[in-house]
Formats: C-alpha cells, structure tokens, sequence
C-alpha cells in the first residue's frame, strides 16, 4: 500500500516546482543550518565522508556543494587495461544485457525503446541495434560525477525535454518507459570499441545536468530538443576525453 502511495505521488505532486524549490535551498549559503542539513544527510543516507576530498562538512559552502564533492584520487583505482572498460559512475548496475533490436530492458516484464529513448533519432539508433547497455542507479548517497569507461571523442551531444520521475528500483519497475520519458542529455562518442553513448537522466530534485565542456545543459528548460556536434579525431574543435576522466555530473538544480 505505502508503494502504491508513493507511485501515486509520481503522477500527483509537482515534480519540477519540487525540484526547483528543493535546488533553490541547496544553492544557498546558510552556515550553521546548511552544515546541520548535510550533517542529517549524511546520517540518515549512510554517506562515507571518509571517501570524499573534503570530509568535514563544515568545508561546504552549500548542499549542493557537498552533494558533487569530488572523492579522493586513491578510492577509485582506474583498471589501466585498454581492453576493459570501467565503471562511469559510482553507483549500482541495476540493469545489463543486450539490445534487442530495439528494445532495452527496464525492469523484470518492462522494456523501453532505443529509438525512443534517444528522442527518435533512427540513425543513432541504428548504431546500436542489438548492441550492449547497462544501467547504473545513483542513490542519494552516492558520489554525483561520472567519468568515461574508456578513452572517446565527443561527436555528439542532445539534450532531450521531459519529465522528472524519480528513478529508483519502484519507479523503474512501474512507470512505464521510465528513461526514455525522463528529461536527459545524450552524450555519443567515437571510441576504439566503437560508438558508444552515454546518457544522463533527470530525476525528481536531481534536475540539474552539467558537462565539462559544456558546463550546465539544464536547466533553463525551453522544452525543445537541442543538438550540439563536434568533429572527429584531430580535427580542430574536437573534444578527447581519456578512460576515467570526469565527463558530466549532477546536481539539485540552482534558482
């Protein structure tokens, strides 16, 4: 009952204005009353401070400042083998498996397009029909930064309008086309495995997406697809990214 109560809240209650209002708060500096927040955070979600760069609390001038604080370089060894990628972000799979055609699993009895999960565009689809996903889940406590599985070039970034369901293993198993109806920023590379995408999910009060050659792509929200390209290779204006370089990162959204 309580999750049918929950799922009903989904549909109910104001998701954006929730999220606005939850990011203008994290944005502020409020001393005594943002650390005692963290500090609640930290308690009630289980978050290891001792990972972090910065594990006083007191050192975060806002939540949301504590919310992408950067780990310590020794907690995440990089697996140096160019024959193995690595995990992008520092949260749990709670998907993986193969492309069938077009259809990628969700949940156990749930799947979504791949064309539309990547906003109708048939030709970026068509480069991974029937190839390889995974889906990793990050949780409230969780580190908010993911980084690159391998070396890439940047050829291709959309940002995709939509809604900001949350994306937890509830929502995931009810909500039908969860990601693919969710507010999104794809990000397409050329790399020595081949094309490879990775695409970064909007959720309820985690509504801000940034990029690190980009900066902040949402918000503002226009409602419209917005397609960025760059060239390959060497090309002039082109963008490399190295294995385990930071690439993106999510935030509560700013005012």
């Amino acid at each position: 009952m309580l999750n049918d109560l929950k799922l009903s809240l989904q549909y109910i209650l104001p998701k954006l204005w929730l999220t606005r209002l939850a990011g203008w708060g994290a944005s502020k500096r409020a001393g005594w009353l943002t650390k005692l927040v963290i500090d609640l955070f930290v308690k009630y979600y289980k978050v290891d401070m001792k990972e972090a760069q910065k594990p006083d609390t007191a050192a975060y001038r806002t939540f949301n400042d504590f919310f992408v604080r950067p780990l310590r370089d020794d907690v995440r060894p990089l697996n140096t083998d160019p024959n193995v990628l690595v995990m992008p972000a520092d949260g749990v799979i709670s998907q993986l498996g193969a492309i069938e055609n077009d259809k990628i699993l969700q949940a156990k009895g749930h799947d979504y397009s791949l064309e539309a999960l990547l906003a109708g565009n048939y030709q970026m689809a068509d480069l991974f029909r029937n190839g390889s996903f995974a889906t990793t889940y990050l949780s409230p406590r969780d580190y908010h930064r993911v980084h690159m599985p391998c070396n890439g070039i940047l050829r291709e970034m959309i940002y995709v309008p939509g809604d900001l369901f949350s994306v937890n293993h509830l929502t995931a198993q009810n909500v039908p086309n969860l990601f693919a109806r969710n507010e999104r920023v794809i990000c397409l590379f050329d790399t020595e495995f081949g094309p490879m995408a990775q695409i970064l999910v909007g959720a309820t009060i985690v509504g801000s997406i940034e990029t690190v050659w980009s900066g902040t792509v949402t918000p503002p929200r226009e409602g419209i697809i917005k397609r960025w390209t760059w060239p390959a290779g060497d090309n002039e204006g082109s963008i490399a990214l190295l294995k385990g370089q930071e690439m993106a990162a999510s935030n509560w959204v700013p005012p």
